[in-house]
């Protein structure tokens, strides 16, 4: 994770590497900058040309954008390069004595509403949070989902959601089967698919229990095996593997990881079957895949060739880290597929600062 610093004043700038100390010690890679004209005083890199172009560079590339010093210049500095709340870094303001820490962007899915509480108590300073949910002490789904590795596929569903808990409604919560949820439910939630509005966590890309707004959030938790023939092309994978998907309602934003055995780790089709889908690729040796507990369907032919009886089941089993089997292997035109799925264990008290 990428965070970058600006501070516009000798104070300021003293500030500003106590809170790369802080950065740091949550693994970020700092860039901690200054104006030109106290950069060798501070001993801190200046900003140059200046601190809109440098913030430029920064908004599309880091995760964090810290301002040290007035909230007008922070505002004014961001604001040519906001696009979406899905997409913006998070952003806090600092005033050059340490005071007040305010999150100016990204409070929930950037994380900036938590980072700025884990700042301010690093400082000894106080966190300025005005999101409606987090003043009223109340689920924000949307931080929830980003905490947990999860897509949001609807800002429309999710504000509906926000809104109703504000107004004191009682949303509903929908889980699919084999999800376990642990601890209480946060207040005006529950376990009821009678209500207008509520959050489905699911694997599902067309599930909507809620009949007036369904906050649909997809874990990304699937992983797919695919073995192959020498040299099969994209086309063959994707006859494959796209057909499947959609028989069995899976989101492809669902998908965490691609696998196969690591003799296929320069097969071009499923390369590039990996960056079409923008899916992490991973290849396990013939040994790891072979130490895996469990019932798989053996092959000879591919034991024989491979070292493994089996590759895909194996291998996705390998990448969920032990995870059940949705589908077992499924095989076409020289491609096999098979999906395992993550264990998911729910606990909606918890967002925690994401590390």
């Amino acid at each position: 994770m990428e965070a970058a610093i600006y501070s516009f004043s000798l104070r300021g700038a003293e500030l500003a590497k106590r809170i790369e100390a802080v950065l740091s010690d949550l693994d970020y890679s700092v860039s901690n900058k200054t104006v030109a004209k106290y950069a060798e005083q501070a001993a801190l890199a200046p900003m140059l040309p200046d601190h809109n172009a440098a913030c430029g560079e920064d908004f599309a590339r880091c995760q964090l954008l810290v301002f040290v010093g007035a909230v007008g210049i922070a505002v004014r500095t961001i604001a040519p390069y906001i696009k979406s709340k899905l997409t913006d870094p998070a952003v806090l303001s600092i005033d050059e004595r340490g005071n007040f820490v305010i999150p100016l962007l990204a409070g929930h899915i950037g994380g900036a509403n938590e980072m700025a509480r884990y700042v301010a108590a690093a400082l000894k300073a106080q966190a300025c949070v005005t999101t409606a949910t987090d003043v009223n002490g109340l689920f924000a789904v949307d931080e929830w989902a980003a905490r947990n590795n999860m897509v949001l596929c609807s800002l429309k569903a999710a504000k509906d959601f926000a809104a109703a808990l504000v107004a004191g409604d009682t949303v509903g919560l929908y889980v699919d089967a084999g999800f376990e949820i642990v601890g209480d439910l946060p207040k005006q939630v529950e376990i009821n698919g009678s209500l207008p509005i509520g959050m489905a966590v699911t694997l599902s890309k067309r599930l909507a229990p809620f009949r007036q707004a369904t906050v649909r959030l997809v874990p990304k938790i699937v992983h797919l095996g695919i073995g192959c023939k020498r040299n099969t092309p994209l086309k063959r994978i994707e006859e494959l593997v796209l057909p499947e998907l959609e028989r069995l309602d899976l989101d492809m934003r669902s998908i965490a990881g691609l696998a196969s055995v690591d003799l296929k780790k320069d097969e071009q089709g499923l390369l590039a079957f990996a960056q079409k889908y923008k899916i992490p690729a991973h290849f396990y040796s013939a040994e790891e895949l072979n130490a895996l507990e469990g019932d798989f369907t053996p092959s000879s032919f591919v034991q024989s060739v491979v070292g493994v009886s089996n590759v895909c089941e194996r291998s996705a089993v390998k990448d969920a880290a032990g995870g059940r089997l949705a589908l077992r292997k499924t095989s076409r035109n020289g491609v096999t597929l098979a999906i395992a799925v993550e264990e998911l264990v729910l606990d909606l008290q918890h967002t925690g600062l994401k590390k």
